[in-house]
């Protein structure tokens, strides 16, 4: 007899979660892929999950913002301050980061491939399980240093220079 009650309360809650749930709000990640976005400020957001394929971010600014499984294929990142943010899982092949702020940058599992790196800061950015084409890694390794305040690991651990 005293399932009974439990079974009831299952009951009830399977009911009513339906309308529990649709009183939450639902909030879609960014979704600005092929824009022209240059010298757009990004500074501190939270971009988790955002779409930015093919976008033009010449000097954007990035920096602090939580872009965690965020897609940036193919993005011209050009000048553009991506210090101290959150790429996780982030998807980056074929971008263009010219010049570009990494600076404390967390990429850890982040898919960057085919990414074009050039003249950028990587003090103290992680590229654990980043994979990259080797003359890209190799370029990289040139200019690693530091260590990352958020994760301890250092840069050039991260990128298995030798």
């Amino acid at each position: 007899m005293r399932r009974r009650p439990l079974a009831l309360l299952a009951a009830l809650l399977l009911l009513l979660s339906p309308l529990l749930y649709a009183a939450a709000p639902v909030f879609a990640a960014v979704d600005v892929a092929k824009q022209v976005l240059i010298g757009a400020d990004y500074a501190n957001k939270d971009l988790v999950g955002a779409t930015f394929n093919l976008s033009n971010l010449r000097e954007a600014d990035l920096s602090g913002s939580d872009l965690r499984g965020a897609s940036l294929y193919g993005a011209k990142l050009q000048d553009a301050d991506l210090s101290d943010t959150d790429l996780r899982e982030a998807t980056l092949d074929s971008a263009v980061m010219t010049g570009t702020n990494l600076s404390n940058a967390v990429m850890e599992g982040a898919f960057a491939f085919n990414t074009r790196f050039k003249d950028v800061v990587i003090t103290g950015a992680d590229f654990t399980d980043v994979p990259m084409r080797p003359d890209q890694l190799k370029s990289l390794c040139s200019v690693a240093d530091g260590t990352n305040p958020v994760t301890g690991r250092s840069t050039r651990e991260s990128l298995g220079c030798s």
